[in-house]
């Protein structure tokens, strides 16, 4: 069976962009792990990281252990990943791939998401890096503008949207089967549901109008990869 891993910026990131796909590769037989950029073993967030992988079959946390762009605590002792060198980062996660040896590596898209946030544009670049140097197919997972008409509902007021273009996003997954996993994974994050991030904000929709923005994941593959079960 093949193999996925999963490279994302922050806990959370895994299961708001690629959680359906997370759940229904490891419910297929694929072997599934993630790679978060940001935090480290033993701070705050690795228990709440830990179980939404549990949910989602994802194994167990797996750190390149530097700071999150805002939150110095996230690492204490190292630097930001946007400080750190492209290079050392790529080497640090290189390291996971040779381990892991994955048949696909799915990462932020290089806008960096949704949102357009700096260490998901960076943690593209490094997931760029290693994947192409392990020879490996990169599938990033995107927003075409279709998908404003519901995702828009998690922008905050004045947010400007980025979007790559419709023709872009090649792969288009239906994962309602997999919705509640999904938002399990979603709620495991206690700490941003609180705070009223994304997780939060989601947790405050209706049944209905959650599902319309989790039910669907866009991705841009250019075409490589396996197949999805």
């Amino acid at each position: 069976m093949p193999a996925l891993l999963a490279v994302f910026a922050h806990p959370d990131d895994e299961s708001l962009s690629a959680g359906g796909l997370l759940a229904r590769a490891a419910d297929a037989g694929w072997h599934t792990g993630v790679v978060t950029a940001t935090w480290a073993a033993g701070t705050r967030r690795e228990a709440e990281l830990a179980e939404a992988l549990r949910v989602l079959g994802a194994g167990v946390p797996r750190f390149l252990g530097y700071a999150d762009a805002k939150v110095p605590e996230s690492a204490p002792g190292e630097v930001r990943l946007l400080d750190a060198a492209l290079e050392d980062a790529v080497a640090r996660l290189g390291g996971y791939v040779s381990e892991f040896a994955p048949d696909v590596v799915v990462t932020h898209d290089a806008l960096g998401g949704l949102t357009g946030h700096p260490d998901h544009a960076r943690t593209h670049e490094v997931a760029a890096g290693a994947a192409e140097a392990a020879g490996v197919p990169l599938w990033s997972a995107t927003h075409p503008p279709s998908a404003l008409r519901d995702w828009g509902a998690l922008l905050r007021p004045g947010q400007n949207p980025h979007v790559l273009p419709e023709e872009r996003a090649d792969l288009r997954l239906d994962v309602r089967p997999w919705l509640e996993r999904k938002f399990a994974a979603i709620l495991a994050h206690a700490s941003e549901v609180e705070r009223g991030a994304a997780p939060g904000r989601l947790a405050a929709m209706g049944a209905e109008e959650r599902g319309r923005v989790l039910g669907t994941e866009w991705y841009e593959t250019g075409g490589g990869g396996p197949e999805v079960p």
